[in-house]
């Protein structure tokens, strides 16, 4: 069974912090590059950061500098600190692999976390 599940979004004003978390099924943990995805209605989903199974660890220009990408193997997750937080990153965050998984030739997505950065 596939297993995301993120949580820790929320609303913070700009220049806030929030740490973002999720569980990932076992079997897919171990074997893929994980990522965190930025959602925002009506547009692409964007990937924000990637960790490999190597733990190297790639930024879009937009957040270097500003988010953190983690992962815990004892834990089978992965974590996206997000600091000095702007309007701009405001969307659901959702974890996934690289690309994002499909079944059945569908794209897979959890539930995904709400951020929202306002003032």
């Amino acid at each position: 069974q596939v297993q995301l599940v993120e949580s820790g979004g929320g609303w913070v004003q700009p220049g806030g912090s929030l740490r973002l978390s999720c569980t990932v099924s076992e079997d897919i943990f171990r074997r893929n590059t994980m990522a965190w995805y930025r959602h925002v209605s009506g547009e692409a989903y964007e990937l924000v950061a990637r960790i490999t199974v190597g733990n190297i660890r790639n930024y879009v220009d937009s957040v270097k500098g500003r988010f953190t990408i983690s992962s815990d193997a004892a834990k089978n997750s992965v974590y996206l600190q997000m600091n000095s937080l702007k309007i701009e990153d405001t969307g659901v965050y959702f974890c996934n692999t690289v690309p994002a998984m499909k079944i059945r030739s569908l794209a897979y997505w959890g539930q995904g976390t709400q951020v929202t950065v306002s003032s």
